[in-house]
């Protein structure tokens, strides 16, 4: 199918990639349909990836695997959360985090206390809550990329 959206313009998504969020995520309860966009433009590795939305074609979160940034993100959760998804099966489910890029570069942060998880075989999705305070909604990262981008060269 194609999608336009405001970021990437017209694209083609393959229908059996699309993301279901049941219920919609934190914020945009209305947004249920999704699909993980790379943008291949940018050499970052592929570790930005988007959440764009196939109902709103403004919509478009930037996302990452936790574990680039915090390789012990491990939060509890529990199992009737996962319940929209099928269970958690680490195998088969893919936590995303939402990153947020201010006009300041400096201050970019990841949430790390509302994982987005994602059932690779069912596409099926949800965004929880963690109530955890060693998880931070506003974790800066800045920093972190940085230093691995200059352990890469």
């Amino acid at each position: 199918m194609k999608v336009k959206t405001k970021i990437f313009g017209e694209i083609e998504i393959d229908e059996e990639k699309v993301i279901c969020f049941e219920n919609g995520i934190v914020g945009f309860p209305e947004l249920k349909r999704f699909a993980l966009v790379h943008d291949v433009e940018k050499a970052d590795g592929g570790t930005v990836r988007w959440m764009q939305s196939l109902e709103e074609p403004a919509f478009a979160m930037p996302v990452l695997d936790p574990l680039v940034i915090m390789p012990d993100y491990n939060p509890q959760v529990e199992d009737e959360l996962l319940k929209p998804i099928g269970g958690l099966d680490p195998d088969h489910v893919l936590v995303l985090v939402t990153l947020t890029v201010p006009s300041d570069i400096k201050k970019m942060s990841i949430n790390l206390r509302a994982p987005i998880l994602v059932h690779a075989q069912s596409r099926k999705a949800c965004q929880i809550i963690v109530d955890d305070e060693k998880y931070s909604v506003k974790y800066p990262i800045y920093d972190i990329l940085q230093t691995a981008k200059k352990a890469g060269e």
